[in-house]
């Protein structure tokens, strides 16, 4: 019975653990690879399964569809920036939260992401995304969701009643429109690297507060 405690079986389920972890990679990698060379709707989920050697059966142990494999990285990109909001101190204003939060999830998911797939390929499905109907929907129905994520996390650092008070939404609602927008115009350039979208970012939160003035006229 002694073979049997938890202690001798750690190192069997931790070499299990890791054999999924790089098996679902795999998948993610293969996925996005095949989606920005030839297209989401022309890739096949048996063609992602073929390209890492695995069946139809073992891809449907780690994702329910194409989408869900599509927004792999993203939502572990969304999950670090929740984390750090969650961490930013109590005395920073909300925009100013939410602002140093994406900054420093910016400088720390370079490696978190390239422990997944290469950095360039996640910036090129970002762009594959935004030029695919099917998926904008879905990357649209997904940012209402975190939006809402966010807000009442605003609203319990700020101890608000999100329901009651509008101005968590508002504010998120404005920082989530020109991280789009930021997102949108870094898109369609030619530099597709982190510290270029980080950059953009960084610029056009800076102009939130200059853009809400009353007065835009130069005098």
């Amino acid at each position: 019975m002694a073979t049997q405690t938890p202690q001798a079986a750690t190192p069997g389920g931790g070499l299990r653990e890791r054999k999924k972890q790089r098996t679902r990679d795999a998948l993610i990698r293969a996925a996005l690879e095949l989606f920005t060379e030839q297209g989401y709707e022309a890739t096949t989920i048996d063609e992602i399964a073929e390209t890492v050697d695995v069946s139809q059966r073992t891809y449907f142990r780690y994702f329910a569809n194409k989408e869900e494999v599509v927004f792999a990285v993203q939502e572990m990109v969304e999950a670090r920036f929740l984390a750090e909001l969650r961490e930013r101190p109590a005395t920073e204003a909300p925009l100013t939260a939410l602002r140093s939060a994406v900054m420093v999830a910016w400088d720390e998911i370079g490696s978190a992401i390239a422990s997944v797939v290469p950095v360039e390929l996640h910036m090129r499905s970002y762009r594959m995304i935004e030029s695919t109907p099917a998926l904008v929907a879905a990357h649209l129905r997904r940012s209402s969701d975190l939006e809402e994520q966010i807000a009442r996390l605003i609203a319990a650092r700020e101890g608000l009643d999100v329901d009651a008070d509008p101005r968590p939404r508002v504010v998120v609602a404005a920082f989530s429109g020109v991280m789009r927008v930021a997102g949108k115009v870094w898109g369609e350039g030619q530099d597709c690297s982190v510290e270029s979208i980080r950059e953009l970012t960084k610029s056009y939160l800076d102009h939130i507060g200059p853009a809400i003035d009353d007065d835009w006229r130069t005098r």
